[in-house]
């Protein structure tokens, strides 16, 4: 899994981890640090760095197993943009009936994505 991935399983699931694990996520994936400087910061070793991050991608992977949450947002935001790009066709439609429909799915269309 990349980052973008883990840093989505974060913003959904993130409250379910420990605030050392939060730490070492946010230290990881926002700041871009290395293992390493991670270690040092905290002042434990590499490998317990290591550990803790794998079990935390662990955790944050089997409640996306679990739920979903993630998957159903992306193929509801693809739709969503599907639906908006279709409805902008139809906008141009030079029957006002179609045209004000359009309109009304694209309104539907921003609340659903607001």
């Amino acid at each position: 899994m990349d980052a973008l991935e883990m840093t989505l399983l974060f913003d959904y699931y993130g409250e379910i981890l420990t605030e050392r694990q939060k730490l070492c996520f946010d230290m990881r994936y926002n700041q871009d640090l290395s293992l390493g400087e991670i270690a040092e910061e905290l002042g434990i070793s590499r490998q317990g760095v290591h550990d803790n991050l794998n079990r935390t991608e662990a955790q944050l992977r089997n409640m996306e197993a679990k739920t979903g949450c993630v998957s159903r947002d992306l193929a509801c935001r693809k739709a969503a943009k599907q639906i908006r790009e279709m409805a902008q066709k139809l906008a141009a439609h030079p029957d006002d009936t179609v045209s004000e429909l359009a309109g009304q799915i694209l309104q539907a269309v921003h609340g659903l994505e607001e």
